[in-house]
């Protein structure tokens, strides 16, 4: 039986690693779509460039992908027993925080 808190971090794994899977397709399909045009976006006043867009959805994987190693982060934690406590100073992270960010790394002093 899983205990609560990796119940949970497993939950948010799980979510993070669906919202990847999501953004890699909406990638595949924007450089199928730039790859088929010959559209000079660069100098539509309508909107964004096809550039812009590729650039904003790599940074959305990248923060995805660094959410998925804190996550994994948390559970090796968990199964070591130092969930909870902070990296900088050795304290108690706090059930508050925990419960607003469960893998958090530095209690609330600390993250200041």
């Amino acid at each position: 039986m899983t205990d609560p808190v990796s119940a949970r971090l497993l939950g948010e794994r799980d979510a993070a690693l669906a919202q990847l899977a999501a953004l890699g397709r909406d990638h595949d399909a924007m450089v199928a779509a730039s790859e088929a045009s010959n559209a000079d976006d660069e100098h539509d006043p309508e909107g964004a460039t096809i550039g812009f867009e590729r650039a904003q959805l790599a940074a959305t994987i990248d923060m995805t992908k660094a959410r998925i190693a804190d996550l994994d982060r948390a559970l090796e934690q968990v199964a070591d027993g130092g969930y909870g406590r902070c990296e900088r100073c050795g304290g108690d992270i706090g059930a508050e925080r925990l419960a607003a960010r469960p893998s958090a790394r530095t209690c609330i002093t600390c993250a200041r």
